[in-house]
């Protein structure tokens, strides 16, 4: 295998110019690099990636960075698991590594020092809130303008890269296929307030119901955290509210699942008593009994989109100072849990 000592001694110039032409770092004569590119072409010499990432202060990662929940197994769930495919399947066709990192969402997280450290050269935030702490962390990794963006939630900061999913539009086209349904008291099933994926769901429920002239009822509004436990326990509140509702929106499968299983506990009759339509169709979403009807996100193509964009910007094919906005559709699925 052809070394460094190699191609030096054959373009006739020290092993420290080679590495400064191949690294590209370094004042230099046209005439000498030239020189040193050619014989290294000619014998096939190869930078190993690592010592290249090094000279360039660069690691060659791009870093995740997730959400710790104790107790709770996110690589399992369908949610993280396709964004991290996606990412991953960009990554690997580019030839990076990738570093999962976790941070405390009651802390405010130290983003800008991954870099200083040369952890990553880029990041994706996954998992965000509108908590301050994240909030707060997410600004100043922006007022650096450092290479990053969030998959899935939106803040209000022009500097602040974004990719994700037409929620309002996906959640809107769900209340609209049960009004089209004949339903018209039609409950919600939302997630936790502190994400802006739970304020656009609200706004496409209440705007397919201003539409269809339904007045927004706020007693058949009903709040989980995206567990399946939540969805279960919220069965509680649906079956005492039965004889006002035709059907129930659910903010994601997860819930719908748990929800299901409450109510069947109970004795209900899916969709015969209760039509339901969830969102994200996991896999779960066809094996559940009834089916479920669901709004596809196309979770791992965020994922990939969000990181083939920043991996872009590090390989010179994009500007730096591009701000990333992308929104997704998203596309409803029908199936028997809403009476079809």
């Amino acid at each position: 295998m052809t070394n460094r000592k190699e191609v030096a001694k054959l373009a006739g110039v020290s092993e420290a110019t080679v590495s400064r032409v191949l690294n590209g770092v370094g004042p230099m004569k046209e005439s000498t690099r030239n020189r040193v590119l050619e014989v290294a072409a000619q014998l096939n010499y190869k930078l190993n990636a690592i010592a290249s990432n090094f000279a360039r202060g660069k690691s060659g990662n791009l870093g995740v960075v997730l959400p710790h929940v104790p107790k709770v197994h996110l690589f399992s769930t369908y949610y993280f698991s396709e964004l991290l495919s996606g990412i991953g399947e960009a990554v690997r066709s580019k030839g990076f590594g990738l570093l999962l990192l976790f941070r405390d969402p009651a802390s405010v997280y130290d983003y800008v020092s991954l870099y200083r450290t040369q952890r990553v050269d880029a990041c994706i935030v996954l998992g965000a809130s509108a908590f301050h702490t994240e909030q707060e962390g997410i600004s100043r990794l922006a007022e650096e303008r450092l290479p990053f963006c969030v998959i899935d939630q939106q803040f209000n900061n022009p500097l602040v890269s974004i990719v994700a999913a037409d929620h309002e539009q996906g959640s809107y086209e769900a209340v609209k296929h049960l009004i089209d349904k004949g339903c018209r008291r039609i409950g919600f099933l939302n997630g936790s307030p502190q994400y802006s994926n739970s304020s656009d769901r609200m706004l496409g429920y209440r705007k397919a119901l201003q539409d269809a002239s339904i007045d927004y009822d706020k007693t058949i509004i009903y709040e989980g955290n995206y567990s399946r436990t939540s969805g279960n326990q919220a069965a509680d509140r649906v079956y005492a509210d039965l004889d006002k509702l035709d059907a129930v929106f659910v903010s994601n499968d997860r819930m719908a699942i748990g929800l299901i299983q409450g109510l069947r506990a109970k004795g209900c009759q899916l969709p015969r008593d209760l039509r339901i339509v969830a969102y994200d169709d996991s896999d779960a979403a066809s094996l559940t009994e009834p089916p479920l009807t669901t709004v596809k996100v196309p979770f791992y193509e965020m994922g990939q989109l969000a990181a083939e964009k920043l991996l872009n910007q590090l390989v010179g094919k994009d500007d730096t100072s591009f701000i990333i906005q992308e929104k997704l559709q998203t596309e409803l699925k029908v199936r028997q849990s809403s009476g079809s």
